[in-house]
């Protein structure tokens, strides 16, 4: 399966760190944040990673190179100073993925997820990995029930077995989820929103090491944190 690493965002929300350095690059005990990621990769298995960057995009190529070193092929979808947004980097990285279901997750989280024991079931057009709600998002995404994931609470089910959790950005998606998208600026949430409502979205709770790297604060507390 090949991997996609979305690495185009801007880190508003972690200015000034990344006013010269794109999130992706921000180092974690002594190494890159997406660094430590390809390792994570490349130990379960995977050869073939598709990268997209935006700001600051070309560091992230000159950082990385074609995977050499780590004896993987990268290869990388270039959107701009601006981007896409998630939705269009990923369709504008389709060609890159080919025609077969892809794992895809954030450049800037944090986590010992085992990526190779993903699993997409024929009918789903996507597979989310959910995680606890973190204080900076209580409200969570997205409601699990038995491996399928929803919108909005099922009233017809006991509540007992129903979570609303928070999306990882972590996943597997297969390329049919764009078969009516344009090529542009888009973010993928609405997708994979309407694939829930037609009960083609899967889902699974990862309780392991998961951390969202969106802040300063964040960045700070995984740094003393790791460091331990």
């Amino acid at each position: 399966m090949r991997v996609m690493i979305l690495a185009a965002g801007r880190g508003e929300r972690m200015r000034p760190l990344t006013d010269t350095v794109p999130k992706p690059l921000l180092p974690v005990q002594n190494k890159p944040l997406i660094v430590h990621l390809l390792e994570n990769l490349v130990s379960r298995g995977f050869t073939e990673v598709v990268i997209n960057h935006a700001w600051l995009g070309s560091q992230i190529q000159a950082a990385l190179g074609n995977g050499g070193r780590w004896k993987i092929n990268i290869h990388y979808s270039p959107e701009g100073e601006l981007g896409l947004e998630t939705g269009g980097g990923i369709l504008n990285a389709l060609p890159l993925l080919g025609d077969n279901p892809f794992l895809i997750v954030n450049a800037d989280v944090w986590t010992d997820f085992p990526f190779d024991q993903l699993v997409l079931k024929n009918s789903s057009l996507g597979h989310l990995v959910l995680v606890d709600n973190p204080p900076q998002h209580p409200a969570g995404d997205f409601v699990l029930t038995t491996n399928t994931v929803a919108n909005e609470y099922r009233h017809d089910i006991d509540d007992k077995s129903q979570q609303r959790l928070t999306y990882s950005g972590i996943g597997v998606i297969r390329p049919e989820l764009f078969a009516d998208c344009q090529p542009g600026k888009f973010p993928l949430a609405p997708l994979l929103r309407q694939a829930a409502t037609h009960n083609r979205l899967s889902g699974e709770y990862y309780q392991g090491k998961w951390e969202d790297i969106g802040s300063p604060e964040r960045y700070a507390q995984l740094s003393v944190q790791s460091a331990h």
